[in-house]
């Protein structure tokens, strides 16, 4: 039987070679990092070395980066009111097509969030934000935007949303959980105050992320966490050691690769997009015309089930996945092509097929391969249905 495919990787990228040797090697440290003895030193110096490793990946300092169990709990440290001591924001602005992480309001009470409605072609609608944010209230106004949707790799326009941010005086985050390590993300040049990331997108284990900060006058004033002081007071508990020491390695990894890691993952993107429309010419890319994320497809085709197809591609040995969240296993309604305004009936349709560095070509045929079967089973019962009528 050949080897399974792996195209999943905006669900969770596989363990980097990096990741992997530091995490064995940080293993062997039986100190605290919180010690002040030799093991905990050692220890310490793990930390912030990997700390500094995640801040290059974005151009922040190393201070400004706050350690969590993953992107989940980095928004919800940032989605604060009270973020900053003695200014706080009265009101929260998140677009329709976030994380549900974001989405949920953090500690945002309901009656302060609002939605800003998304484009059809997957981005934020800016002339919205501009409005929403001239019609504010006297207080201040706290926005998060993602970087890059984990569902259709569209790409948001940041900078321009920052810029409408600040001349409202107003503090954003960014949602960069999906991005980091993929694309070039600079937290100066796309303006974010604040910044998440999570260690498994990009080939570091699951369980670590964090927080970052543009600024280190952006002190996080209502830590999730109380403790020890960890963290710099902003979250406690004992540092995951094993999982930083990972996370730094697969930052640092991805930071030497970043250039040809691109474009090697664009050109096995318009491979795999032009055999899928060769097959189903009636096939549609969700975000094409607009720029994404070069490893991602979000596709469907009318009449097709997600969950269908994607069990498909399993049975031939392709992992891929629904464009819809999953929960406890069941596919649900995509969020994200309901703020798009697309049908109900396409949104259900749709398979989400993300590559990675290590991808192959062959990969990608051995995919397309799989769809032809798909696609060829799926036109032969919309012939059946058809005569049947």
């Amino acid at each position: 039987m050949p080897e399974r495919v792996y195209l999943d990787w905006n669900a969770t990228a596989p363990l980097r070679p990096e990741a992997r040797a530091a995490m064995a090697a940080a293993m062997e440290l039986p100190g605290n990092p919180s010690s002040v003895h030799a093991e905990g030193r050692a220890a310490r110096r793990l930390v912030e070395d990997a700390r500094a490793q995640v801040a290059a990946l974005v151009g922040a300092e190393p201070r400004n980066v706050i350690f969590t169990s993953g992107g989940t709990e980095a928004n919800m440290l940032a989605l604060a009111p009270g973020l900053i001591e003695g200014r706080p924001c009265d009101r929260l602005l998140v677009s329709g097509i976030e994380h549900p992480s974001v989405l949920a309001g953090g500690r945002f009470a309901q009656s302060a969030r609002e939605q800003v409605p998304a484009r059809a072609d997957g981005r934020i609608d800016l002339e919205a934000l501009a409005a929403r944010l001239s019609a504010g209230s006297a207080g201040r106004t706290f926005v998060s935007l993602m970087l890059a949707n984990n569902e259709t790799g569209v790409l948001q326009p940041v900078a321009e949303a920052a810029r409408l941010v600040h001349a409202a005086g107003g503090l954003l985050h960014v949602d960069a959980v999906q991005a980091a390590g993929k694309i070039p993300c600079d937290i100066n040049a796309l303006g974010a105050d604040l910044l998440s990331m999570s260690g498994h997108k990009l080939g570091a284990p699951k369980g670590v992320g964090a927080l970052i900060r543009r600024d280190a006058a952006l002190h996080v004033a209502e830590p999730l966490i109380r403790g020890g002081g960890q963290e710099r007071g902003a979250r406690g508990g004992t540092e995951n050691v094993v999982g930083i020491a990972g996370f730094g390695a697969a930052a640092a990894a991805a930071r030497a690769d970043l250039a040809r890691a691109q474009a090697h993952m664009r050109g096995l993107r318009d491979r795999l997009e032009a055999g899928l429309k060769a097959a189903r010419p009636d096939l549609v890319i969700f975000g094409a015309e607009v720029e994404r994320l070069p490893n991602t497809t979000l596709f469907a085709v009318p009449g097709m089930k997600a969950e269908t197809a994607v069990i498909a591609f399993d049975l031939e040995g392709i992992a891929v996945s629904a464009g819809a969240a999953c929960s406890s296993g069941k596919v649900q309604a995509s969020h994200v092509l309901g703020a798009m305004g697309v049908s109900a009936d396409l949104g259900g349709a749709a398979v989400r097929i993300s590559a990675g560095p290590t991808s192959t070509e062959a990969e990608i045929d051995r995919c397309l391969g799989a769809w032809i079967k798909v696609a060829g089973a799926l036109l032969k019962k919309q012939q059946r249905d058809g005569l049947a009528a």
